[in-house]
């Protein structure tokens, strides 16, 4: 750890830093782009439009969470038959857990997942 400290600092040290934190954008124009970036979940993917004024005309964000999805569903139902015999709350925090092993910010910025849980028929009220 030191060590990498160290050699962070070191290179903070010598590299060149540029004497504005941004530049001004000259000559917007229309146009198109995509990215992928790695997020700590996954991949991200964007993609943007915007017209000659520089105004967005088309933006979609692909986040990790709405790739994983099936996957996340698929597991969930993989999961329930092995703690179906547990009481409901502790129910609900295992599938909870499950879910934020793929996202920890999605049960709680969300409210993704909704336990409801029906026992021989009989639907809670």
């Amino acid at each position: 750890m030191v060590y990498a400290f160290e050699e962070a600092l070191n290179i903070m040290k010598r590299r060149a830093w540029p004497s504005e934190a941004r530049k001004a954008i000259s000559g917007v124009m229309a146009g198109e782009g995509v990215s992928a970036t790695e997020a700590p979940r996954g991949l991200i993917f964007h993609r943007y439009r915007v017209d000659e004024g520089g105004k967005i005309e088309f933006a979609k964000i692909v986040p990790p969470t709405s790739q994983n999805q099936s996957q996340i569903e698929s597991d969930l139902r993989q999961l329930l038959p092995s703690i179906a015999d547990k009481q409901d709350q502790q129910i609900a925090i295992d599938c909870e857990r499950l879910v934020r092993s793929y996202d920890p910010c999605i049960s709680c910025s969300t409210h993704f997942l909704k336990v409801n849980i029906v026992r021989d028929g009989l639907i809670p009220e």
